[in-house]
């Protein structure tokens, strides 16, 4: 698999950083919603349960989602991402934490279609990288996630998506609206680089063919949270009868 779409966040590290900072992307939002989530898997589990292991697909620096991490009781942790260079920022974001705590430099899909080598794991997150597969990756992805997830798991699966119908370049063309509209604090040259590269790479999915694509690889889908924007979204994803 090729680290292109992963470009622009290293060469402009910055950029990416200010979309986070003033939350263009609606960043803490979808981190709360996702809080909420796990927090309420988590009491409801049988005490008895063994602490779950959680797998972070296109991990970052863990800037934002690092304190929720500190606070639940993992019993594993493993950050996957192309970029090695982001986890020296998300060690030292995530800081000491009672459950092992791993990082590997990986691509998302291919992890997710490789032949399950560890047990399989409670809880599986991604948050903005799905959105670079095409549907046809994105189904291997799902069928992929679905081995690797323990019964009673959960799979977070935040990210951009079209509306129900939309074409991909009517998303295009109202996300580069925003972007100018909006984006105001960053320099046209830097907006211009976002948005080649969202021209160039995101292929963000039919959020109605997207919960059908589920569906047929054995998922239940349900979207617990939709952005001001109708483009930022969390499902989350669970194994037809568990």
């Amino acid at each position: 698999m090729t680290a292109q779409p992963h470009e622009l966040f290293t060469r402009h590290w910055s950029t990416y950083r200010q979309v986070v900072e003033h939350d263009w992307m609606e960043h803490r939002p979808l981190t709360e919603a996702t809080a909420r989530v796990l927090e309420t898997w988590i009491a409801e589990r049988d005490p008895g349960a063994a602490a779950p292991a959680l797998v972070d697909l296109g991990c970052g620096d863990l800037a934002l989602l690092a304190p929720l991490l500190r606070r639940l009781p993992l019993g594993d942790y493993l950050g996957i991402d192309l970029v090695e260079a982001v986890f020296p920022l998300a060690r030292a974001a995530l800081g000491t934490v009672p459950y092992p705590s791993r990082w590997r430099r990986q691509d998302l899909l291919e992890w997710a279609i490789a032949e399950p080598g560890d047990p399989p794991v409670e809880l599986i997150h991604t948050a903005f990288a799905i959105h670079h597969l095409t549907d046809a990756q994105k189904q291997a992805f799902l069928a992929g996630c679905r081995r690797r997830l323990a019964p009673g798991g959960r799979l977070l699966w935040g990210d951009v998506f079209r509306e129900p119908g939309e074409t991909r370049s009517s998303y295009l063309e109202r996300y580069r609206a925003r972007i100018q509209g909006l984006w105001t604090q960053l320099d046209p040259v830097r907006q211009g680089e976002v948005v080649d590269h969202m021209c160039g790479f995101d292929l963000p999915g039919d959020r109605d063919a997207m919960t059908v694509l589920a569906r047929r690889e054995g998922w239940a889908l349900e979207w617990v949270w939709q952005g001001h924007y109708q483009a930022e979204a969390l499902a989350v994803l669970r194994r037809n009868g568990t």
